[in-house]
């Protein structure tokens, strides 16, 4: 079944009433990816983590509950999501361990090499630019520092018929293994376990050295 139009708008930049539902409704649909991600970049204690798209919070709880000692950001382009992710982790937010930011991956507001590992999880198909957000991912993140991806492909062609184009851009994966080399990073194209899916894929990849 096609999505309407107006639906596929508030998930990539949710306002008002209909914003909120339908953010909630994604946040769980995605719960499980969201989970993949965290657990393929091995949060330690004391890593700084950021979550880019990171909707309206939950991740950046369970990010905190694993790196107690570290640092959590998340990004979003959406004031509402923001406020409702700053509310969900208000204690961890008082206590400055969450921190989260209204930006999108053009402009990330965060340091140079500030972060140890970075996840993206269904995020890339609203990007205006997969390069440039890329580049600017791999400008915040540590050399050596990883990043987990996780998105439908091109290949997903239920995914494809399912969602207006002029809002959902859903690259190809030699797109995006290309895009990552091209800014800096090396990918690992390890091959899955056999229990994951085929799509969404999860890719993982490590900024190269200076």
């Amino acid at each position: 079944m096609r999505r309407p139009r107006f639906i596929a708008e508030q998930a990539r930049h949710a306002e008002g009433p209909l914003g909120r539902f339908i953010a909630f409704i994604m946040a769980r649909e995605t719960w499980a990816e969201n989970l993949r991600a965290i657990d393929a970049l091995s949060i330690e204690p004391t890593d700084h983590v950021l979550d880019i798209g990171c909707g309206p919070g939950r991740g950046l709880a369970e990010l905190a509950r694993r790196a107690p000692r570290g640092r959590i950001a998340g990004a979003d382009p959406s004031e509402l999501m923001v406020n409702t992710a700053v509310q969900r982790n208000r204690s961890h937010v008082r206590a400055r361990l969450v921190d989260v930011a209204q930006a999108g991956v053009d402009r990330l507001p965060f340091a140079d090499a500030a972060f140890d590992k970075i996840l993206c999880v269904h995020v890339v198909y609203f990007w205006s630019d997969l390069g440039a957000g890329l580049h600017e991912i791999a400008r915040v993140l540590k050399p050596g520092g990883r990043l987990a991806l996780v998105f439908r492909t091109a290949a997903d062609e239920a995914a494809v018929r399912a969602f207006p184009s002029a809002i959902y851009r859903f690259p190809s994966l030699e797109g995006v293994v290309a895009a990552l080399d091209t800014a800096g990073f090396s990918v690992d194209l390890a091959k899955p376990d056999a229990s994951a899916p085929v799509e969404p894929v999860l890719l993982l990849a490590s900024r190269c050295a200076v």
